[in-house]
């Protein structure tokens, strides 16, 4: 038996799941094996899922709690100073369409430090200060979910001088400068491919319509202010 702090029996818990999934573990078994009450248990396994962790009951005199397996990995642990710089990075995602899974995903690499580890991190942090900088403005939630919502949207657009007008527009790509944000999308207003800067778009309704699928060729983006960098995940 063994005795641990609640982040480490979190993940505890998860590696024990991991490792006889997919069968499962039952509460009275967790709760012995972390000397815990069959409470804790089930409130450490409600944490695990509300964090997203894919922790299902299977009921029954055999039952208990079952890992989806393929759906999981391994906790990754940052040292202090990871941690630091992973935070000052997604700074920069501020006013993105990605500003709230940002901070979503560093709450979820803090809690996944060893809790000293944590600790110090949040040392280490309060000692770097950021000067103001250029940064896009706020991004309305529904802009910012568009391309994954995969609906026509609804919007009021105002040009440079500030008139308004009603655009039923199908979301396609996004283009990040340093101050603004820009949604790519077929307008079925002009019946083309325009390019709307999110700061002016004044009103925003998801309908419940999914568009024709549109491919956004390179040539699309022929935008005079410089080349445009594809954003890729392979480093």
């Amino acid at each position: 038996m063994i005795r641990v702090n609640r982040t480490d029996r979190l993940y505890a818990i998860v590696e024990e799941l991991r490792a006889i999934s997919p069968r499962p573990r039952s509460a009275r078994w967790l709760a012995d094996r972390f000397e815990v009450s069959v409470r804790t248990v089930e409130r450490d396994i409600s944490a695990l899922q509300q964090s997203g962790t894919p922790i299902y009951a299977e009921p029954g005199r055999t039952g208990g709690y079952c890992l989806d397996k393929a759906h999981t990995m391994p906790p990754v642990n940052l040292t202090p100073g990871e941690a630091v710089a992973m935070a000052v990075a997604l700074k920069h995602l501020d006013g993105t369409p990605f500003r709230a899974e940002a901070r979503s995903a560093l709450r979820k690499l803090v809690a996944a430090m060893h809790e000293e580890d944590a600790a110090e991190a949040r040392e280490l942090a309060s000692r770097v200060h950021l000067l103001g900088r250029p940064s896009p403005p706020p991004m309305p939630r529904k802009i910012a979910d568009a391309l994954e919502a995969g609906r026509v949207l609804r919007i009021g657009y105002a040009d440079r001088e500030g008139a308004v007008t009603q655009r039923e527009i199908e979301p396609l790509a996004y283009v990040g400068k340093p101050t603004h944000w820009y949604l790519v999308s077929w307008c079925r207003l002009r019946r083309q491919i325009r390019v709307f800067r999110t700061d002016r778009i004044t009103s925003v309704t998801v309908t419940a319509e999914v568009p024709t699928f549109r491919r956004l060729r390179r040539e699309d983006l022929d935008i005079p202010y410089g080349d445009v960098e594809q954003l890729t995940l392979a480093g």
